[in-house]
């Protein structure tokens, strides 16, 4: 339901790859509460996706940028400051990879050079994004920038690999950034610890689809959709959230707060 939230505001959204892409959702619903941004993707994510279709979509411009280079995050974010008519009142991290994962090695077997590479995209990423934000003074005051993160990052999933470790170094982030940026421009950064989500990087994660089974059957509500995780993002850039900073917030229908539901016992029961 579009009633506005967004009127006025400008943003940038890191990570539309496809419709699957919560960060495609989160567009659509950006466009749907009047907001304006720029959508953005490293080069090769874009070949691989559709985010010229959702650009067209929600009349937004596409500028491709490695989110781990600093040069590519500057000229980002002055020619979205170009593009927009002026500074900026969101940003939507959703970036995540890991070359482990992908070469199916084992937590206990990390190849290391794989490991920095998941480790820069993944997590520090979001430290440059602000950093370079800061530097270039994009934000406006009370403005608000997310990043999505998983429950991994405080328990084990033990084929989540190293993921989990990027996902609790990006926690961390987001508090001791988020601190530094509400002292100097009432900036709020926030993390979101999404229910496992069917996207193309969760996919790529070995038992996934037990994952999510799981999930659902120990989340009082059910598994949070993609669609859902768009929604409340859309609250965290709006107004109506201008005092949550520093904070990671699940998303996940119950499950981090719960120790076990009925269904899964009957499901265990002889």
């Amino acid at each position: 339901m579009a009633n506005n939230l967004l009127a006025g505001k400008k943003g940038i959204i890191f990570g539309a790859l496809n419709e699957q892409s919560i960060a495609w959702k989160v567009a659509e619903k950006a466009h749907e509460q009047g907001a304006e941004f720029v959508l953005t993707n490293a080069p090769i994510a874009m070949r691989m996706g559709e985010i010229n279709g959702l650009a067209e979509k929600t009349g937004s411009k596409v500028i491709p940028a490695d989110a781990t280079s600093i040069e590519d995050l500057e000229k980002l974010i002055s020619e979205s400051m170009g593009i927009l008519g002026g500074k900026i009142d969101f940003i939507l991290h959703s970036i995540g990879m890991s070359v482990n994962v992908r070469k199916g090695k084992h937590y206990t077997s990390e190849n290391y050079d794989f490991t920095m590479k998941g480790f820069d995209v993944s997590a520090l990423s979001f430290h440059k994004v602000m950093q370079t934000a800061m530097n270039m003074d994009a934000m406006n005051e009370w403005g608000s920038i997310l990043a999505l993160s998983y429950i991994a990052a405080q328990r084990v999933f033990p084929d989540y690999n190293d993921m989990a470790d990027n996902k609790a170094y990006l926690e961390s982030i987001a508090r001791s950034f988020g601190y530094h940026y509400g002292v100097k421009k009432n900036v709020r950064v926030n993390t979101i610890s999404q229910s496992p989500t069917m996207t193309t990087a969760g996919s790529g994660v070995k038992g996934f689809n037990e994952f999510i089974s799981f999930s659902e059957k120990m989340s009082p509500l059910g598994n949070a959709d993609a669609s859902a995780c768009a929604d409340y993002c859309i609250s965290l850039f709006s107004d109506l959230t201008k005092y949550v900073t520093m904070q990671n917030l699940y998303h996940d229908g119950g499950f981090s707060n719960t120790g076990v539901t009925q269904e899964v016992i009957e499901k265990f029961s002889n």
